[in-house]
C-alpha cells in the first residue's frame, strides 16, 4: 500500500499557522505585563501586621476564613494600609496588599528621616502620639506602628499608644496622625510667606538662614 508524502505546509490554525503566531504574541504581551508587575512590586515594600482566623459554624461543621492587615510603602515617604479576607491566607494577604497600594498617602519628612512636628492621631478607641526625634534615635514604637514607620522609610521617631492596642485601630490612628503632618514649605506657601519667616528664631540672614531653611 502506497502512502502519500507528508506535506510540511502549515495547516490553518495548526502548527506554524496564524493561531500559533497569535498565541506567541499573547505570551510576549503577558511577559511584558509580568515585567511591569515585577517593577511595581520592587518599588513597594509590604509588611504583614496581623492575621486573624475566623470560624463560621454551619451544618456540616466549621468553615475557616482569614482576615489580614497589611501596610505597604516605598520607603521614600509614601505609605498605605489595607485589609483583606479570604478562605486562604495567601489570598487574604494579596487582597490586603492591593487595597493598600490603592490608598497610598505621602508624608512630609524632615531631612528624609523624621517628622517635622509632634502630632496626635485618633481613630475610634485608638490614640497614638507621634513625636519627632534627633538623628540616631531610631524607631521607638510598638509592633503595628513600627511596621508603618519601616515601610514609610522614617528612621527616627518616638511613638506611644495611649488607647486600645487593637492592631486595626492602632494602624488607623497612626495614619490619621500622619495625614495631619505638614511641612514648613507647605505652611509658608499657604500663608504666602518664606520658609525663613516661619523659623522659631528671628532670621539672621546670610548663609546660615539659607541652610536652615533648606533643611526643612
Amino acid at each position: 500500500m502506497a502512502y502519500a508524502p507528508r506535506s510540511n505546509a502549515p495547516r490553518p490554525g495548526g502548527e506554524g499557522g496564524d493561531a500559533d503566531r497569535r498565541r506567541g504574541r499573547g505570551r510576549r504581551d503577558d511577559n511584558r505585563d509580568n515585567r511591569g508587575a515585577d517593577r511595581e512590586n520592587d518599588e513597594f515594600k509590604d509588611k504583614l501586621v496581623t492575621i486573624n482566623r475566623v470560624a463560621k459554624v454551619v451544618k456540616g461543621g466549621r468553615r475557616f476564613s482569614f482576615a489580614a492587615l497589611v501596610v505597604v510603602g516605598d520607603e521614600k515617604g509614601r505609605v498605605g494600609w489595607g485589609a483583606g479576607k479570604a478562605r486562604e491566607v495567601p489570598e487574604a494577604i494579596r487582597k490586603a496588599t492591593e487595597r493598600a497600594k490603592r490608598g497610598l498617602i505621602r508624608v512630609p519628612m524632615r531631612e528624609g528621616r523624621t517628622l517635622h512636628h509632634d502630632v496626635i492621631g485618633e481613630f475610634g478607641a485608638g490614640r497614638v502620639i507621634l513625636r519627632a526625634a534627633p538623628a540616631g534615635t531610631g524607631i521607638i514604637a510598638g509592633g503595628p506602628m513600627r511596621a508603618v514607620f519601616e515601610v514609610l522609610g522614617m528612621g527616627d521617631v518616638v511613638a506611644k499608644c495611649t488607647g486600645t492596642t487593637n492592631p486595626h485601630n492602632m494602624v488607623k490612628a497612626t495614619f490619621a496622625g500622619l495625614a495631619r503632618c505638614t511641612s514648613p514649605r507647605a505652611v509658608a506657601a499657604r500663608r504666602g510667606k518664606k520658609v525663613a519667616d516661619l523659623l522659631p528664631n528671628p532670621p539672621r540672614g546670610g548663609a546660615e538662614t539659607t541652610a536652615e531653611a533648606a533643611n526643612v
